[in-house]
């Protein structure tokens, strides 16, 4: 099982629904902490493990509801969540669900909205962690909606990892939560291509050239909050070069890749976005103006 922090000076009743590889371990480390914890899956067999750690398996959705007053669901989306739980609606009248089910900001809203119809407080959740990182100093996960609940519950799920409340806004966890997973998606995706263009040289091996990236990347990571200072501020930015260079850097990535055999699609893009802006008469290169062009315009 998990590690996991020590048992509660009161556990509670604490239900989980859904148990798959993340639903399982969220499971584990609820009854390392020492709380009474039922489960249910569709798969019925893959509660097994946690029965014979402790957990109570419920027959149907409705009885795992009844069992606790918070029901943790972490299921594959929204639509599995709300076809799951819509039959057993009426137990949730005075629970809390917290819903650690990925999805957009206006997918929350619509089940907070529903929650809150039956009766029900709602939070809506973001797991940043892997499976083997729930209970561990590593997880932290997102939380918004309404405070009362998030303040009632906060010490079960702190046995999940830290729990960072983010606001009443209930659509905030989401848009946290796919926001950081899309710097995570880019960054794999640059390690990627960086790998492919790299190993083309023979004798190099992924592993090898991996630890100089790491180096290169961590060094680079002090860069971010200077460039976040810069896209709050109204004044001069702190980081700033020429779009000329900025091109001449992309377009030498993409010969690369293309005489390495490695598809040059996102440094091409850029050359003709960058070329683009200067065509219009812009000749600096700042973490403002990258946010700033990436936003889509919006019809008046």
């Amino acid at each position: 099982m998990s590690a996991s922090p020590a048992s509660p000076a009161s556990p509670v009743s604490v239900t989980v629904l859904g148990l798959g590889l993340m639903g399982s371990a969220l499971a584990e480390a609820l009854l390392a902490a020492g709380h009474r914890v039922t489960v249910w899956n569709r798969t019925a067999s893959k509660a097994a493990p946690l029965v014979a750690h402790g957990a109570v398996q419920a027959a149907t959705v409705r009885e795992a509801i009844e069992a606790s007053p918070l029901t943790i669901s972490c299921v594959l989306d929204y639509d599995t969540q709300h076809a799951l739980l819509e039959p057993a609606a009426g137990a949730l009248h005075g629970r809390t669900l917290v819903s650690l089910t990925n999805g957009t900001p206006a997918q929350a809203g619509a089940t907070e909205a529903w929650a809150h119809a039956l009766g029900a407080s709602y939070l809506d959740g973001g797991i940043m962690a892997v499976p083997h990182q729930i209970a561990t100093p590593e997880a932290f996960f997102f939380y918004s909606g309404a405070q009362d609940p998030f303040d009632a519950h906060r010490t079960t799920l702190a046995a999940l990892g830290a729990p960072k409340y983010l606001g009443t806004d209930v659509g905030t966890a989401s848009l946290y939560d796919l926001a950081l997973l899309s710097g995570m998606d880019m960054m794999f995706a640059g390690f990627f291509h960086a790998t492919a263009v790299a190993t083309s040289h023979k004798g190099t091996t992924a592993s090898g050239f991996t630890e100089h990236l790491v180096a290169w990347l961590t060094s680079m990571l002090g860069m971010m909050p200077l460039m976040a200072a810069d896209i709050d501020s109204d004044g001069p930015p702190v980081y700033e070069q020429t779009l000329d260079l900025v091109v001449a850097a992309a377009r030498n990535m993409g010969d690369v890749a293309r005489g390495t055999g490695v598809r040059p699609d996102h440094f091409d893009r850029t050359v003709a976005e960058l070329e683009a802006r200067i065509a219009a008469g812009e000749t600096a290169y700042s973490a403002r103006a990258a946010v700033q062009h990436l936003r889509v315009p919006t019809r008046g």
